[in-house]
């Protein structure tokens, strides 16, 4: 995919056991510096443990680095400090706040003083110039004065993926954006994220809009009971019989013809 030299992220052999489950195991991979790269499986495959491992929300055995230094040993705050942010699957934003001040809060990165500060006196600040930019990036910028409880579900999901985007990081894990999106957002949103790549942040997608996620992604891994089970370019991933199988067990010709893929929910 890349050099080593290039990557923003690299996992050697992460694992993640509860109990006796085994809910990733010893999974590698790497994501290089200004890519998006996608990160597929049906539910239960251990996506979302295996970003909570990766930025600290639970123990782990194995490898992180992270721009060139190993943070496995890490917890989830000096990552985020250092650039390695994500969103959650339910993105819950501030509903007292603007739009605007939310993405102010996502932008914040100095201290837990100063976030509390904004949450209790929002008015005091204006919004910076760099959360206009992200505000313009995603097309929300009309939304900026609104408040959450003024907005569609799909627009909420955007101001969610926008706040994480807030604070300039090098890399970030999205779970699961696409999540409440019509077919038309959805497709407004890949381009928002290729817009996000160009200008210099890296992703990291768990989505199971496949149309998205094939369209979008420069790289694929795919996992299926918390072991990767394959790798490759979106061309190699929708002719793999082991994605395939993962998913549907169906021949490739009823799961993607021409690019168009049909939805993936499971």
């Amino acid at each position: 995919m890349s050099s080593a030299t290039d990557d923003i992220v690299t996992t050697d052999r992460l694992s993640v056991s509860f109990g006796g489950v085994h809910a990733v195991s010893e999974v590698s991979v790497r994501v290089g510096a200004g890519k998006l790269v996608g990160l597929i499986g049906p539910n239960g495959a251990g996506k979302t443990t295996f970003i909570d491992a990766l930025t600290g929300f639970v123990r782990s055995s194995g490898q992180v680095t992270f721009d060139g230094r190993d943070i496995s040993r890490w917890p989830a705050h000096r990552r985020a400090k250092v650039g390695l942010l994500r969103t959650w699957q339910s993105t819950e934003i501030f509903s007292n706040l603007t739009v605007a001040e939310n993405l102010l809060i996502g932008s914040e990165t100095e201290s837990v003083g100063k976030v509390f500060a904004d949450l209790f006196a929002p008015a005091r600040r204006r919004p910076t110039q760099d959360v206009r930019a992200v505000l313009d990036r995603f097309g929300i910028a009309d939304l900026a004065d609104r408040m959450p409880s003024d907005l569609s579900a799909g627009q909420r999901k955007l101001v969610g993926v926008a706040r994480a985007l807030a604070a300039d990081p090098k890399l970030v894990l999205m779970d699961e954006p696409a999540a409440g999106l019509d077919s038309h957002e959805s497709l407004e949103l890949g381009k928002h994220l290729r817009g996000v790549i160009d200008s210099g942040t890296s992703i990291l997608l768990i989505d199971h809009d496949m149309g998205l996620v094939l369209s979008v992604c420069d790289y694929l891994y795919v996992l299926d009971a918390g072991k990767l089970i394959a790798e490759g370019t979106p061309a190699e991933i929708r002719r793999n019989p082991l994605v395939l199988s993962a998913y549907l067990g169906e021949p490739a010709d009823e799961v993607a013809v021409d690019g168009q893929v049909t939805e993936v929910n499971q």
